[in-house]
């Protein structure tokens, strides 16, 4: 989702069309937000100190069996229950 608040703010249609196909490939998957993703989620926000959106997006990550965890917050890299790759956000138009 916050990937593609950006496009959509700034009426970046080819961006978002790009994002929702991504999402839409077989590269990722959406995972429900499960009472054991919850519950892993709040594990997580209470031993690492994380913001509540990124314990959910890495508890979902480590419920669904995710092999890497791709973000542009390095302090994301610190949680050792998944490969995590830093990668640089897609510039600007």
């Amino acid at each position: 989702m916050e990937c593609r608040v950006k496009p959509l703010r700034d009426g970046n249609a080819d961006l978002l069309e790009d994002y929702d196909a991504y999402f839409e490939g077989a590269v990722a998957e959406i995972v429900a937000l499960s009472r054991e993703v919850i519950d892993r989620a709040t594990e997580i926000r209470a031993k690492y100190g994380v913001k509540t959106p990124d314990a959910i997006h890495l508890a979902a990550a480590v419920v669904s069996g995710c092999d890497l965890f791709l973000t542009s917050d390095h302090r994301l890299d610190r949680f050792p229950g998944i490969a995590i790759e830093v990668v640089q956000p897609f510039p600007s138009p």
